[in-house]
């Protein structure tokens, strides 16, 4: 049976206007009570921006047919998963099902102060997937088969991501492949990584404009960290659960 991708492009365009539009609403609202916080925070404090794409993956699962799956995307329902380094993460969105873990998601979006924020990123993401990995490793999810673990990125399309960056190592050279990088690419670079050293299921980066809040418009860096390679490989492992 082949795989229902649950016309993912309309969908995920529908996300990024809302991704765009829950920035500009939260930042609007805070200024009006008086408490606006500096730069890009108050487009982040005030809501689940990417609740879009949780949508999304929730559609590709119902297509897909696991239809005696849990969701949890938040609300009474606590969205952490047990880890060994530390007691417990908050992930953006779980799939179980009888018990046992189907699917861990961590959506993650970069809006400006792309020099600040890309090493936090990095290192978030490489925690808490070796996290993750260890405590499966120790038995913390149980006898289960190993869950899809995805991370998906939604980075601003603007000149300052697309800019080549200059690097300072002053003992060791930089590796080759960060050399006048932009931070955009530096994503797609990182997410290639996670994968490649089984950190996750598959990753993605998606480019997009502040504009797109009117037009949806994003795109991909590359095709290994597609939003059409994400969505393929998710919905697989969703139609393989479900054959179980």
């Amino acid at each position: 049976m082949p795989l229902n991708l649950a016309n993912y492009q309309k969908k995920a365009a529908e996300s990024v206007k809302a991704f765009w539009g829950n920035r500009d609403a939260s930042r609007k609202k805070q200024a009006e009570v008086g408490k606006a916080d500096a730069g890009n925070r108050g487009a982040v404090t005030g809501g689940r921006n990417m609740d879009g794409f949780v949508a999304l993956m929730i559609d590709l699962i119902e297509a897909n047919d696991l239809k005696d799956a849990t969701v949890i995307r938040g609300g009474r329902i606590p969205l952490t998963l047990p880890g060994y380094f530390r007691p417990t993460k908050m992930w953006d969105m779980l799939v179980l099902r009888k018990n046992h873990l189907v699917a861990a998601i961590e959506l993650k979006s970069q809006v400006g102060a792309f020099g600040k924020n890309f090493n936090n990123r990095t290192e978030e993401a490489i925690g808490t997937a070796q996290d993750l990995w260890t405590a499966f490793r120790e038995g913390s999810f149980g006898d289960a088969a190993r869950p899809f673990v995805g991370w998906l990125m939604l980075v601003e399309d603007a000149p300052a991501s697309r800019r080549p960056i200059r690097d300072r190592s002053e003992h060791f050279p930089v590796r080759p492949e960060f050399q006048g990088a932009s931070y955009l690419e530096r994503y797609n670079v990182l997410c290639k990584k996670l994968v490649q050293e089984q950190l996750y299921t598959t990753t993605a980066v998606l480019a997009s404009p502040q504009t797109a809040v009117k037009t949806g418009k994003f795109s991909d860096v590359s095709d290994m960290t597609s939003l059409k390679a994400f969505v393929t490989s998710f919905a697989g492992h969703i139609a393989s659960e479900a054959a179980r």
